[in-house]
């Protein structure tokens, strides 16, 4: 917390000193905004990424003034991608920080810990990338940066099941698997449910420790049954390792992908390169000519300079954009309400829609986007690992939603 003060008011000085901002402004309270995230553990990589996203709309806008006349200040600690720290993070940026603003850390695992005391202090919580948090608080002040739309639970697998019953003949079986964490947990739930109503037979449904780094014993279990579909939930250390193994094995079946966490980001892009070809994975943000929003590519520009610098997620399309828009979706709520009342501004998003780098957001009542824009994408026409190749379109074909699709489903995975 000491580097990130000294970080600011370096900040703050530089442009004094250079005549950018008036002395008012640098010497005026920051407004404070908290959260933990992941810079070490099993998805630092996610985590530092997101951060560049929230530091960059942080730079941009004390370049401009600020808001409401006042500098933005971020007060943030390591997460260390472990759950049991967050209660102690948001315990010491709201009482010992006085942060006016929180926002969550990356993922469902990091964020449903935080909720029970930031309903108890009655904060506005923005999430950044958690599924169906809500569904079991309820809480009238959680929104949710994600696109997963107002039935999340269940709209984050239907989209893949919905696309699998085109096929012809229609599929008969499914296995699902994924790991034993809070993510996987929810995503297999409603998966569960969608299965049923299609009409299909669950060959399969087990899941596995997260710290899984070899796959290939569960997928030589997965391919016994001889499913027509595989859906799997996974965060990216076990994603990697669901992939290598389907390879090493061979598996066959009519789809195989769903929810596999990590194909979004560069490092695994470069990893697994042709051994993603044909899977259908889950996704929001994707080069297709169907994606272009206002902003976007500048951002991307802009994200990308830095992040080749610092290690962390050189293409950008997923984390990056949606970190950033949440803090845009804040900006707007606080310039157009001039206040800091939690209440208010809580009461405002339910009302209002937001324009970001990542299309129009408006929020349902549970904190939802109104509508979902869940993605299900096939990697078609990979060669090597190069990842340069993922900035094209017709790499990650989207399949649906209908608005959004740029391409056909090929199929089978593997004869």
């Amino acid at each position: 917390m000491q580097e990130t003060r000294r970080t600011v008011i370096k900040a703050f000085g530089a442009l004094l000193s250079a005549g950018s901002v008036p002395r008012a402004f640098a010497q005026a309270r920051p407004i404070r905004i908290g959260f933990g995230m992941a810079l070490t553990g099993g998805i630092a990589a996610s985590g530092k990424a997101a951060l560049i996203a929230i530091q960059m709309w942080q730079q941009e806008v004390n370049a401009k003034g600020g808001i409401m006349g006042r500098p933005v200040e971020l007060v943030y600690y390591d997460d260390q991608s472990n759950p049991a720290t967050v209660p102690g993070i948001y315990t010491k940026l709201l009482d010992v920080d006085r942060v006016d603003l929180i926002t969550s850390g990356y993922g469902t695992n990091l964020m449903a810990p935080a909720m029970p005391l930031v309903m108890q202090r009655g904060m506005m919580f923005m999430g950044l990338f958690g599924l169906a948090v809500n569904e079991k608080f309820n809480y009238d002040r959680y929104f949710q940066i994600q696109p997963n739309g107002p039935n999340a639970r269940i709209d984050f697998s239907k989209g893949f099941l919905e696309l699998a019953m085109t096929m012809n003949p229609k599929p008969q079986t499914i296995a699902i698997l994924g790991a034993d964490a809070e993510f996987p947990h929810i995503a297999l739930d409603g998966a569960r449910e969608n299965i049923k109503k299609m009409g299909l037979k669950t060959v399969y449904d087990k899941t596995y420790p997260p710290t899984t780094i070899d796959a290939s014993p569960i997928m030589r279990a997965v391919a016994a049954t001889n499913p027509d579909l595989v859906f799997v939930a996974s965060y990216p250390p076990d994603s990697a390792a669901v992939v290598r193994a389907a390879s090493e094995i061979n598996l066959r079946c009519k789809m195989f992908g769903g929810g596999l966490i990590g194909l979004q980001f560069a490092a695994l892009k470069g990893q697994l390169g042709s051994l993603l070809n044909n899977i259908v994975y889950y996704d929001i943000n994707v080069p297709e000519p169907t994606m272009k929003f206002p902003g976007i590519d500048d951002f991307l520009a802009k994200y990308r300079a830095r992040a080749v610098k610092e290690g962390v997620d050189a293409l950008g399309f997923y984390l990056p954009p949606f970190a950033y828009a949440g803090m845009q979706v804040y900006q707007q709520a606080l310039e157009a309400t001039k206040t800091l009342d939690n209440a208010r501004l809580a009461e405002h998003l339910h009302k209002s829609s937001f324009d970001t780098i990542v299309g129009k957001i408006k929020f349902a009542g549970n904190g939802e986007w109104d509508v979902s824009r869940i993605l299900f994408v096939q990697f078609q026409g990979i060669a090597g690992n190069d990842i340069e190749q993922f900035k094209q379109a017709g790499k990650q074909v989207i399949l649906t939603p209908a608005q959004y699709k740029s391409g056909t489903l090929k199929y089978p995975y593997r004869a």
